[in-house]
């Protein structure tokens, strides 16, 4: 037995469970490829101030999570602990903004990191499908990207979710609201360390899950009721066009999300099914994060959307995910035919045909045993009497039925059986 272990906090992914995962992935991003999201992959790791100045300098994730490392040339660098900032990083420096056709729709799918307690549904690596549509002010794209997660939730099957959703102001309205929320935060009995959160980014109080905080915010100003009408006006169109499409959401006056970049529009996806770690996804615009990293005024939005969460989801619901079986053909080599069978299953892949066989030199009862693991809908046996026929057996695994075919017809015969 190997003497390591995962790190604590991780979990590795291994057949025939990590299909789950891959299935999630391609559910969540088949919406976005539709809608003309392009794929784009950053490194794991940036330099430490990238998030620094677009995460926030007063979120958990920057004072407490980040795993971070010093390179032997003394440069600074931590692991990727959200995807946003490094998307709209790859998207300056490539100079999309300047190739015309905005906004940019790009999508991506990684592992994320930060240094948290470890429980269920909250680890210290873990999977998330994003999208980010950078460089355009429209109320449209902020409903589409909620509708298009909306979308790939349903497509798998998902019903017992809820869509939350508020208006975070921007920079005209929100310096008002927070002077009133800090006057108001400053007579609460709040610890230390709340306190200084509360004079750099007041917001982020709200989003404090403790109870004998929620408790003392009961009466908090509300900032809706600070919104200029311009954002208000944003607000209302983003509410009716999620509404026109059929997506139903809850207006959360409290939602600020733990990052410090959004604007206007921000939106969470929670679960009831997963207890405390009940978010499952969410997002929102973020319409200063470029100049906060140096780049020229970028008005964006986008939102991440977490595969782990979204397994834990689904076994809440008790949702099996319809899986086809990777290999449609196994093949077995009995006495001196495996150069023979192993050239047929090379060209049955060559032909498209997702095909295996049984390597160890196992006999025919072993064999089959790994045939029918294989979820494979046809087996071919192969022995010395049948290839001095020239032929194979040919068995279907659901009906058992069995027979020869001809060696040099077995390729066609799989493809018409299979079509």
């Amino acid at each position: 037995m190997s003497t390591f272990k995962a790190p604590k906090g991780t979990y590795d992914l291994i057949p025939p469970f990590s299909a789950k995962y891959l299935a999630v992935r391609d559910a969540i991003s088949a919406p976005l490829r539709k809608a003309g999201y392009g794929y784009i992959e950053t490194p794991g790791f940036e330099d430490v101030n990238l998030f620094a100045r677009g995460v926030g300098e007063s979120t958990d994730i920057v004072t407490k999570e980040m795993f971070t490392l010093t390179t032997k040339g003394g440069t600074n660098l931590a692991l990727r602990p959200e995807g946003t900032a490094s998307v709209l990083r790859a998207a300056l420096e490539a100079s999309l903004h300047k190739q015309g056709n905005l906004p940019a729709k790009l999508w991506y799918s990684g592992s994320y990191y930060r240094y948290e307690r470890p429980q269920k549904g909250r680890y210290r690596h873990f999977s998330q499908v994003g999208a980010e549509a950078i460089g355009a002010e429209d109320p449209a794209l902020d409903a589409e990207l909620i509708i298009l997660a909306d979308q790939a939730y349903r497509t798998l099957g998902l019903s017992n979710f809820r869509i939350l959703l508020n208006s975070l102001g921007d920079k005209e309205c929100r310096p008002v609201y927070r002077e009133a929320l800090q006057t108001f935060l400053r007579g609460l009995d709040l610890d230390e360390e709340t306190v200084r959160r509360a004079e750099i980014n007041p917001l982020r109080v709200l989003d404090d899950k403790r109870a004998d905080v929620q408790k003392q915010l009961v009466g908090a100003p509300v900032l809706r009721d600070y919104l200029c009408d311009a954002c208000k006006a944003y607000h209302e169109e983003v509410r009716e066009l999620i509404t026109a499409a059929g997506v139903a959401f809850e207006d959360d006056e409290k939602l600020v999300r733990g990052l410090d970049y959004y604007t206007r529009t921000t939106f969470e996806f929670v679960h009831d099914g997963l207890g405390a770690q009940s978010a499952v996804g969410g997002g929102g615009r973020y319409d200063g994060l470029s100049e906060m990293i140096g780049g020229p005024a970028l008005p964006s939005v986008g939102w991440a959307l977490g595969v782990d969460r979204t397994v834990l989801a689904l076994e809440a619901e008790g949702i099996e995910l319809d899986i086809p079986a990777t290999t449609a053909v196994f093949a077995v080599a009995l006495g001196a035919s495996k150069p023979t069978v192993f050239g047929l299953v090379t060209e049955l892949r060559k032909a498209g045909v997702a095909a295996d066989m049984s390597y160890g030199g196992k006999g025919l009862k072993g064999a089959m045993k790994d045939a029918n693991r294989s979820g494979a809908r046809f087996a071919i046996v192969a022995g010395d009497r049948d290839l001095a026929e020239g032929v194979v057996q040919l068995k279907d695994m659901e009906s058992g039925e069995q027979g020869p075919v001809a060696l040099a017809e077995v390729v066609e015969v799989l493809r018409a059986k299979l079509a």
